[in-house]
């Protein structure tokens, strides 16, 4: 069975519709295939994960966790601090 994935909704003009649809035609792909290609080729989204792996070495992330164990996000609130 293939990976997991998610559904995401894009708007885009008709025109970039068009190309991307052309595109993928002729490179025997999927729109999505390339979008997801793009994302991931994306150097922001290499330069981040590049930090936290330097954070991650550095032993930051856990002494901010011990220092701060109130601080840590969660998915109930997107702020950085927990809600009360």
């Amino acid at each position: 069975m293939g990976e997991k994935t998610e559904k995401i909704t894009i708007r885009i003009s008709p025109e970039t519709a068009e190309r991307l649809k052309l595109r993928a035609e002729a490179e025997k792909t999927t729109v999505t295939a390339l979008l997801t290609e793009a994302a991931e080729r994306d150097p922001r989204l290499e330069l981040a994960a590049a930090r936290f792996r330097e954070l991650k070495k550095s032993g930051l992330i856990e002494e901010f966790a011990a220092a701060f164990p109130n601080e840590e996000p969660d998915a109930s609130d997107r702020s950085g601090t927990r809600a009360a």
